[in-house]
């Protein structure tokens, strides 16, 4: 308490070391100062006029000239204002007048009490496990406090003996995470919207509020509270603000409210969103997504489960494609859905489309479907078709019916949809045959199931097809989006080649990777022939890449490929 009684007894208060830590006005020093007296003597709070008056006299009414100083206590936090005068915001239209503050109550915050009892260091010795989750959040909801004691004091001497406090908490959160072992449904949420440091301490800061049940005038919630515990200074400050606007990761897990402060400024104060809250607070510590859908899957021979690796960007494809691609992950988008839903063409979150892709073999179709997958945070339920007619032949009505009730069984099972991907989909979308034959009337009968059961899909369909000619156009009608997959010109295949060519590899010098280019090869071809031509430098005595080698692989590779003569599914 040295600090404190320092404060209260010494006439120059410029020389204080509470006043040098604070690096504030002397006039509000005084004010402070009047507050901790009226404080230690159990006088928590005082009236605005009452105080300035005391201090700075009321002779020629001296006291109006340090209302601006008081406003900038209160704004940085020091002082709380509590007065019945502003709690009815909306009838009151004077608000935002500073002489208005003479009519409050005034007390000294929590963040400056704890300034004056400068806190002892954390103890930081446990290393073991956390025992629970609730345990783990308790240290969270520590360094969070730390946050808000930095913002408080940032231009202090106490700076730079609080961000190092704040790295021993975080370093000893992190050691103690390695060691435990139980769900973490925070770093669950953290990585599926992808939030960096910054992020996570808004977010933290707001959910320690619900567990302190604080009410929505916390100044806690409020955006500059919220910015001031990210920022260094104003323009950082003003840098960060991004983070709390539309369209940001953010902005998908918390919601806002708008409002007028004692001061007549539009401020917003935050609030975790009640989707995400109840996740965070009522979870279940079970299984992962993957092993249930695995689980499920064990009592079926239909789906392959695909969990993708790659995104978009990691396939070299022409650009208005990838546009195209972009522009039906954008449902996904909060500000896009929100207008869907005000225009009636949505009722839901979730991304709904039918889709064909089509193209020669080896173009990347499945890739882009996993791609996709990828991007909406989704597993796949992959299937041949064409081996799937095959086994099936003489029940195909019965077992297309079945492909779909299973799919929806996984659905309803697991709380999950993942994409439904038909590879290899020609002889479900080819043209109707007007015939008398048997097998003929099958297959119209399995097709027309099939257009039935497309009718009635919801979720996020992609169909493969080598042939979009054969394309009845009762299934055209009723895909969303058709999307054609050439094979890559020369600028995409020499970016193929230089992708998947082995970075640590030694090539002789008549090596040129234009003259590989030059050679119209699929994706799927480039990547086997590079793999070929691999194994065989491999086993060569002296392990570097010739041109000839190539040339052979690509050779072998034209001659036994089926391009110019295959007709896939008839």
């Amino acid at each position: 308490m040295f600090k404190l009684k320092e404060f209260l007894n010494l006439e120059a208060i410029e020389k204080t070391k509470i006043y040098k830590e604070l690096k504030c006005s002397k006039n509000e020093a005084l004010i402070l100062r009047e507050l901790c007296k009226n404080y230690v003597i159990s006088i928590s709070s005082v009236n605005a006029f009452t105080l300035l008056s005391n201090i700075f006299g009321v002779k020629k009414y001296a006291y109006l000239d340090v209302l601006e100083d008081l406003k900038k206590l209160i704004e940085r936090g020091f002082v709380n204002q509590n007065s019945s005068f502003f709690k009815n915001i909306e009838s009151n239209k004077n608000q935002g007048l500073m002489l208005n503050l003479l009519q409050c109550d005034l007390s000294l915050s929590e963040y400056f009490l704890e300034f004056l009892e400068s806190k002892p260091n954390l103890d930081f010795s446990k290393k073991e496990a956390y025992a629970d989750y609730l345990e783990y959040l308790k240290d969270e909801f520590m360094r969070i406090e730390l946050y808000e004691r930095l913002s408080f004091i940032r231009k202090s001497a106490y700076n730079s003996e609080l961000k190092e406090q704040i790295k021993l908490c975080e370093d000893y959160i992190k050691e103690r995470l390695k060691k435990s072992k139980f769900y973490n449904v925070l770093a669950d949420i953290f990585k599926e919207f992808n939030l960096n440091q910054k992020e996570q301490i808004i977010f933290l800061t707001l959910l320690r509020e619900e567990y302190l049940l604080s009410n929505e005038n916390s100044t806690s919630r409020e955006m500059n509270f919220l910015l001031s515990l990210i920022s260094e200074n104003e323009l950082d400050k003003h840098k960060n603000k991004r983070l709390l606007q539309e369209n940001s990761s953010l902005l998908n897990l918390i919601e806002y409210e708008e409002y007028l402060n004692s001061f007549g400024d539009i401020s917003k104060s935050f609030f975790i969103a009640d989707e995400i809250l109840q996740r965070v607070i009522n979870f279940e510590p079970k299984q992962s997504k993957k092993v249930k859908i695995e689980n499920v899957l064990k009592d079926q021979d239909i789906f392959e489960l695909i969990e993708p690796r790659v995104n978009i960007n990691d396939i070299i494809m022409p650009e208005n494609t990838k546009e195209l691609l972009e522009s039906i992950l954008k449902q996904q988008d909060k500000k896009v859905l929100e207008r869907l839903n005000l225009w009636g063409i949505k009722n839901n979150k979730n991304i709904e489309a039918k889709i064909i892709f089509y193209g020669p073999a080896g173009t990347g179709k499945t890739m882009s479907a996993l791609a996709m997958a990828k991007s909406m945070k989704k597993s796949v339920l992959s299937f041949d078709c064409s081996k799937i007619l095959s086994k099936w032949v003489g029940e195909s009505e019965q077992n297309v019916r079945k492909i779909f009730d299973t799919y929806k069984n996984i659905v309803q099972t697991c709380k999950q949809s993942p994409i439904l991907l038909l590879n290899e989909a020609d002889q479900f979308l080819s043209t109707r045959v007007e015939s008398s034959a048997g097998s003929d009337k099958m297959h119209n009968q399995m097709q027309n199931i099939f257009l039935e059961q497309i009718e009635r899909f919801s979720g996020v369909m992609i169909a493969t097809t080598n042939f979009l000619e054969s394309l009845d156009t009762a299934f055209s009608r009723r895909f969303d989006y058709k999307i054609e997959f050439k094979k890559p010109d020369f600028k995409d295949r020499l970016k193929m080649w230089e992708k998947f060519l082995p970075k640590k590899a030694e090539f002789d010098k008549k090596f040129d990777i234009n003259i590989l280019a030059n050679y119209e090869l699929s994706g799927a071809q480039i990547l086997m022939i590079i793999k070929n031509t691999a194994l065989k430098v491999a086993i060569s005595k002296e392990g570097i890449f010739h041109m000839q080698d190539f040339l052979e692989s690509i050779q072998k590779e034209l001659n036994s490929s089926f391009d110019k003569s295959k007709i896939v599914g008839f």
